[in-house]
């Protein structure tokens, strides 16, 4: 292998190297999101958005553009919080170009607090869960990925009502 065979080995590993860095850094960021969801810690969840990001579905049908529109709907969120709890992530497909990136997830969540289908009883364990996905875009801002999109959809079949 020559010199110059040698610089272009390594400075394409080196590329790989920076696209794993930053997919694990993506994983991270999309990782703690949800367990600030779950823990109800609405503010630290909007310092995951980019200052121009877009969130489309968290409240159905309502997109909010920018990081203050955003940080309004968790602080209106945060006064009628969801269950804590409950919810898993899995299934991430990252893809890095720069300092852009696009992936989505499945999102799973438990619900632990329903009324069961026969008598209309409350149940406290968990039982049935929802399936959603998020559709993002990232973006590195001031050297850290943060959301530039962030669409959330129910692309599968709706729950049993009778279990909400």
């Amino acid at each position: 292998m020559t010199f110059e065979e040698l610089e272009q080995k390594v400075a394409f590993l080196e590329e790989k190297v920076r696209a794993l860095e930053d997919i694990e850094e993506i994983r991270q960021l999309h990782t703690n999101y949800i367990y600030w969801l779950s823990n109800h810690e609405f503010d630290k969840m909007v310092e995951c958005f980019a200052e121009d990001a877009v969130e489309e579905g968290i409240v159905p049908g309502v997109q909010h553009k920018g990081k203050e529109e955003i940080a309004q709907m968790f602080r209106e969120m945060a006064a009628n919080p969801p269950q804590k709890g409950g919810h898993m992530l899995i299934q991430p497909v990252i893809s890095v170009d720069g300092d852009r990136a696009a992936g989505y997830w499945i999102m799973y969540r438990l619900i632990y607090k329903f009324k069961g289908i026969s008598g209309g009883q409350d149940i406290d364990l968990f039982g049935p869960r929802v399936q959603r996905r998020y559709d993002m875009e990232y973006v590195k801002e001031n050297g850290k990925w943060r959301f530039g999109k962030l669409k959330f959809t129910d692309p599968w079949p709706e729950p049993d009502p009778r279990l909400a």
